[in-house]
């Protein structure tokens, strides 16, 4: 293919509506000012039957539910038929590893055709550089852009003094109950803890609540967040605490980051090299969260300087979109080669 040559990429993630992630809408805009690249959002009768030379899957898992029996049956069944036809046509489908496992809780069927769909997968994109990439398979690292210009529009409030915040999805995994708990051991009056966001079922909305009437520092609002209301809450937290018991790819981190405010997060592989890229001082990482380790976090951010800034440079999204391009080159090469070899991933 001559590098000259327009590149149809067909995503699998629909026209973005206000509540759609913020990374997929500047995901999207970035390769729409990419020359070369011609972007299509997501629609069945496009990518069952309209031409286009790349398939780029991020979380596959939503093609294949749906509400309800019937519905989930019949997007299986398109699923079944989409990945046909990228088999008959030679199309290379590049995945973006949002998630390193399979979701939980999910039908014999549901597993069956995301392993189908891994195995269709010619070339992996990880969002840090601690993915793990299925064995042999080929792979390219374009690190998750950050968010400044995307909150850039919104308010800016000053930190206040002692206040924690959580915000984003509330489920079992992120932790939120053990943090309410862990923070009401924590000493002070003039403590605040601002947990917000909608919970993924109505029992752990009730246990959240339960939890923090206990404590009167303690303010929840279980609703999804605009992102006005995001930028408010960061604003005016001295700490965000996510204490996700797995963390990986994190739109949350690199969110309240964006919006200058230090993390407290769980020690990993991944975490530990971000706070190497952008600064000690702005990713705290703990082994297991105590109170001890939740109050020694909200006196060391007290002391950075309110005009220091983390280190973002390197999640810049203004190579994005031709760093991505330069993958799907490849993986269109890869599969003209005959070289490319997809795995199971999770």
């Amino acid at each position: 293919m001559s590098r000259r040559e327009r590149i149809v990429v067909q995503q699998s993630f629909p026209a973005p509506r206000p509540t759609t992630n913020p990374y997929i809408v500047m995901l999207r805009d970035s390769l729409a000012a990419t020359p070369g690249v011609e972007v299509r959002t997501f629609g069945w009768r496009s990518a069952l039957l309209g031409r286009y030379d790349v398939f780029h899957a991020h979380w596959p898992e939503i093609l294949v539910a749906g509400h309800g029996p019937v519905k989930s049956l019949a997007r299986q069944a398109l699923t079944a038929v989409l990945l046909l036809r990228l088999g008959a046509t030679r199309t290379p489908v590049v995945r973006t590893l949002h998630n390193l496992h399979l979701p939980q809780g999910i039908s014999r069927r549901e597993r069956a055709l995301l392993r189908w769909f891994d195995r269709r997968t010619v070339l992996w994109i990880g969002l840090n550089p601690t993915t793990p990439f299925p064995a042999g398979s080929a792979h390219e690292t374009i690190l998750h852009g950050d968010y400044r210009e995307w909150f850039a529009r919104f308010p800016h409030p000053a930190r206040e003094q002692g206040r924690v915040g959580y915000f984003g999805l509330i489920r079992r995994y992120k932790g939120v109950e053990e943090l309410i708990e862990v923070f009401g051991a924590v000493p002070g009056d003039g403590l605040r803890l601002s947990v917000a966001g909608r919970p993924s079922t109505e029992e752990l909305t009730e246990s959240v609540l339960a939890l923090a009437a206990r404590d009167p520092r303690v303010s929840v609002k279980p609703a999804f967040l605009e992102d006005a209301e995001i930028a408010e809450l960061v604003g005016r937290s001295e700490l965000i605490a996510l204490p996700y018991r797995e963390m990986h790819n994190s739109g949350g981190v690199l969110a309240a980051l964006s919006l200058d405010r230090p993390v407290l997060v769980p020690g990993n592989e991944t975490t530990e090299a971000l706070a190497r890229e952008v600064g000690q001082a702005w990713v705290l990482r703990y082994d297991r969260l105590t109170p001890e380790v939740l109050g020694e976090a909200i006196t060391r951010v007290a002391a950075l300087d309110p005009d220091e800034r983390p280190d973002l440079s390197a999640r810049s999204w203004a190579d994005a979109g031709l760093r991505h391009l330069d993958a799907y080159r490849r993986a269109i090469d890869l599969r003209r080669s005959g070289r490319s070899r997809g795995r199971a991933a999770g």
